[in-house]
C-alpha cells in the first residue's frame, strides 16, 4: 500500500474470473481443435491397401466371407478391429468385394448360396449375387470396396467404409474400370 497500488475486491475477483473462464475455454476448445485436425492425422490410414489373401482362396463363381484388420485400429479395439467383407470372384481376375453391411440401416448381411442372395436379418432386405438390390427397404445395392490384384493376392482399399460418397472411384484389376454393379 505504500507504493500507491490499491487492490479492490472487485479487481481481484475480476482477475480470478478471467483466469477461470480461460481454463474452461481451453478445456472446451481442446477436443474441438482435435476433432477438426483429425482428418490430417488419419489421412494415411484411409489410403491403405490390405491383402485378403491369395486369389486361389476365392473359387470362380463363388462368394466367400473374408476378414481383414482395420488399418486405423487402436490398441483397445481388440476383436472389433477385424472387419468382415464378402468376396465374389466373378471370373479369372475379376472380383467384387462387398461391405458386409446392408445399405438400409447397416445390419450385417448374410450370403445364402442356395438362393444366391444376400439377406439382411433386420428388415428383410435382399440383394442379388452381384450386390444389386433384389427387394425390401434398401434403395440401392451393397457398397463395394475398391480392389486390385498384386502378385496373385487380392488387395482392397480399406480404412474407410465404402459409402455413396466414395463409390465413384471403384476400380477393377487393371485399375481402369468401374464395378458392373454401379454401371
Amino acid at each position: 500500500m505504500s507504493d500507491g497500488q490499491w487492490y479492490t475486491r472487485r479487481s481481484v475477483l475480476l482477475k480470478i474470473g478471467v483466469f477461470l473462464n480461460g481454463i474452461v475455454g481451453l478445456a472446451i476448445a481442446t477436443p474441438v481443435i482435435g476433432y477438426l485436425l483429425s482428418p490430417i492425422k488419419k489421412k494415411g490410414a484411409y489410403n491403405s491397401w490390405i491383402s485378403l489373401g491369395e486369389i486361389d482362396q476365392f473359387p470362380e463363381g463363388q462368394t466367400r466371407l473374408a476378414e481383414f484388420v482395420n488399418p486405423s485400429k487402436h490398441a483397445q479395439d481388440g476383436e472389433t478391429s477385424k472387419t468382415p467383407c464378402w468376396v465374389r470372384r466373378v471370373s479369372g481376375s475379376k472380383f467384387q468385394v462387398f461391405a458386409i453391411n446392408c445399405a438400409h440401416l447397416g445390419c450385417p448381411v448374410r450370403w445364402f448360396p442356395q438362393s444366391e442372395l444376400f439377406m439382411c436379418p433386420c428388415h428383410g432386405g435382399a440383394y442379388y449375387a452381384d450386390g444389386s438390390r433384389a427387394s425390401g427397404p434398401p434403395e440401392r445395392g451393397l457398397f463395394e470396396y475398391e480392389y486390385k490384384v498384386v502378385k496373385n493376392e487380392l488387395h482392397i482399399s480399406s480404412g474407410q467404409m465404402p459409402t455413396l460418397a466414395n463409390q465413384a472411384g471403384l476400380v477393377n484389376i487393371e485399375g481402369t474400370g468401374k464395378s458392373p454393379c454401379l454401371g
